[in-house]
């Protein structure tokens, strides 16, 4: 693993805890995160004893978001021509949004522990994972409106499937903050901790027993259930009979079912 400036990576049995550190500044994006959760999210695709990611934010903030410095920077490229500022500005955006589609089209599960805020680019994150915990006391917003403009790096596309069509409209209209309970209330989080301390704790330990199972049957599952959002169940059942004609053909269906037979606990190879 290599060093990082926005990052701190820790490798934790098969779960690889990545924590976004820059807590002196409440954990906001900077241009080095961009790049670097892209590498990061790489070498959990090319390290077969990652099984899970564990994402969280250090300090008392998992993230403000996107950093204002970095969009002032993009702005002192402007020129006096409107078509080449928009083609900057396009590219710029398709650039962040890849950094977020490294999280979405990771083939391991991908886990947020919330605490503290999460604003703005940092709903645009956590839409990108497969599940979100959060701490008493989180704090969620919407915030891009309320700066002039539409989320554009994921939040509008993903939420829809999340908390349904009419509860985005009225948090992204608004920009109003919610909490913790209302976000698992509507969906956003799975399960609110009491604490930093335990939200970490109990996320951890759901990654490690996602961990345990067959690294083959999770990728098919995460695999299935990310094609089904833009197909039709017809679709989705002609692609997991092709995908299971050769995933069931994996010694890891023959361990499971030994030991759930012997009432062993299997063990499955990377």
């Amino acid at each position: 693993m290599s060093e990082y400036q926005a990052f701190v990576v820790e490798l934790i049995g098969n779960v690889a805890h990545v924590q976004i550190n820059r807590p002196e500044k409440i954990n906001a994006m900077n241009a080095a995160f961009w790049t670097e959760i892209i590498d990061i999210f790489q070498w959990v695709e090319d390290t077969d004893n990652v099984r899970a990611v564990v994402l969280s934010g250090a300090g008392k903030h998992f993230s403000s978001g996107i950093d204002l410095m970095m969009l002032a920077s993009v702005a002192n490229d402007f020129g006096k021509d409107v078509g080449r500022n928009a083609r900057l500005l396009r590219r710029k955006i398709l650039e962040l949004q890849a950094s977020f589609n490294a999280v979405d089209n990771c083939r391991k599960p991908v886990l947020a522990a919330i605490q503290g805020y999460c604003i703005g680019g940092a709903i645009d994150l956590i839409s990108a994972c497969d599940m979100r915990y959060a701490a008493e006391g989180a704090q969620f917003s919407i915030k891009e409106i309320d700066i002039g403009m539409a989320a554009d790096v994921g939040t509008l596309q993903r939420l829809p499937r999340i908390i349904g069509d009419g509860m985005l409209r009225e948090l992204a209209y608004t920009g109003r903050q919610f909490g913790a309970e209302e976000a698992r209330s509507i969906g956003l989080v799975n399960r609110v901790y009491a604490d930093q301390e335990s939200l970490l704790a109990g996320v951890l330990e759901i990654a490690h027993e996602i961990a345990a199972k067959s690294p083959i049957a999770v990728t098919g599952t995460k695999a299935m259930i990310s094609y089904m959002r833009d197909h039709t169940v017809k679709d989705g059942l002609e692609y997991v009979a092709t995908w299971n004609s050769a995933m069931l053909q994996s010694n890891d269906l023959r361990v499971a079912i030994a030991a759930h037979m012997s009432k062993q606990k299997p063990e499955f190879v990377d």
